[in-house]
């Protein structure tokens, strides 16, 4: 993390004057749960309530039961609610709320991924764009300790001329997730690799050419884009994003990898963050040699530095860390790599 969001993060993290109340539509969304405690953790925020439009929209987890329910039409309607966190199961429904939300003069913050229409992302983020407003992405791994620590050595040509991005986000699905993940061509790579893209394209920008391998190898008859491969191309290097549902230990072998001339940078597991650090030379505060470190994590829980952010935003008119331009186009690569666009 940089010297500029700690203090961002600093100043955020004190109570404003007036708190910000905060709505969250959806309850299906595997994020949805530890968002709403984050909320309810931060002293910037008042949680206001939680709606379900879609009836049929999942809600597992006590902490559903445990805060008001609203109506929708309602939180559009009320003028102190300024926020809506969009978390619903399906990426259609969340970006249709999110175009009311936005539409009603609200912030948003839009869990991944961002719906699978590019040309009505577009149209969301050009209409909050105008409205002075903010859709801030719900992308899990912007605010991770290692990722940052690597893609901050990267940009500081710490690790040399970067050549190759390498990542890897497997996990076991089970048959109740699979149907619900292969409403989507993109599948797997579609729900859950577009944080990896995101990665990627925050690190190395607009690849010039994309290719994605999407494929279903499971015995399920369900069609599931269970196994795939995204190859990003740029002038000078190549980022491999892969993706499949069937190693048991898929989580403790998930990574996030930069190499260049001087060296290398893997963040490995991503819970419990790692981080191994292979350099040539010497480079910034690195030694030259190989070792594993612990960087610390964010202060709070789970998701707390979104909303961080967010309430620096909407307080204190804080520049976004990612641009409207830079989520468009992010999207536009993984809607090109799942063979949706």
């Amino acid at each position: 993390m940089t010297r500029r969001h700690f203090s961002l993060f600093a100043l955020a993290a004190q109570a404003p004057a007036a708190k910000i109340r905060v709505a969250m539509v959806g309850t299906g969304h595997g994020h949805a749960a530890s968002k709403i405690r984050a909320l309810q953790s931060l002293p910037a925020y008042d949680f206001a309530g939680l709606c379900r439009p879609d009836p049929h929209d999942p809600a597992v987890g006590a902490i559903f039961s445990q805060v008001p329910m609203l109506r929708f039409e309602d939180v559009l309607r009320d003028p102190s609610i300024e926020l809506i966190a969009v978390e619903g199961a399906d990426a259609a429904d969340n970006l249709a709320w999110a175009t009311r939300a936005v539409a009603a003069g609200k912030f948003v913050h839009l869990d991944k991924p961002p719906g699978a229409n590019l040309a009505g992302l577009r149209k969301l983020l050009e209409d909050a764009t105008r409205r002075k407003h903010v859709v801030q992405m719900g992308f899990q791994w912007r605010y991770h300790p290692a990722m940052q620590a690597a893609m901050q050595a990267a940009r500081q040509g710490w690790l040399g001329d970067i050549y190759r991005f390498r990542a890897s986000i497997d996990k076991p699905i089970l048959a109740d997730e699979r149907a619900h993940l292969a409403k989507y061509r993109g599948g797997m790579m579609f729900s859950e690799g577009c944080h990896l893209v995101d990665r990627a394209t925050g690190l190395l920008g607009k690849p010039t050419r994309v290719t994605g391998f999407i494929h279903h190898h499971g015995k399920l008859n369900d069609q599931l884009a269970d196994n795939n491969l995204v190859i990003l191309e740029y002038p000078r290097a190549i980022a491999e994003i892969s993706l499949a549902g069937f190693d048991p230990h898929g989580n403790s072998h998930r990574y996030v990898e930069i190499l260049g001339t001087n060296g290398s940078m893997r963040a490995q597991p991503f819970e419990q963050a790692r981080l191994h650090v292979q350099l040539k030379q010497a480079a910034g505060p690195y030694e030259a040699g190989e070792k594993w470190m612990e960087p610390p994590p964010p202060a709070g829980l789970p998701y707390t530095p979104d909303f961080i952010e967010m309430a620096a935003i909407i307080r204190q008119g804080a520049k976004p860390t990612y641009s409207a331009e830079h989520d468009l186009m992010t999207h536009e690569v993984l809607l090109t790599a799942c063979q949706m666009l």
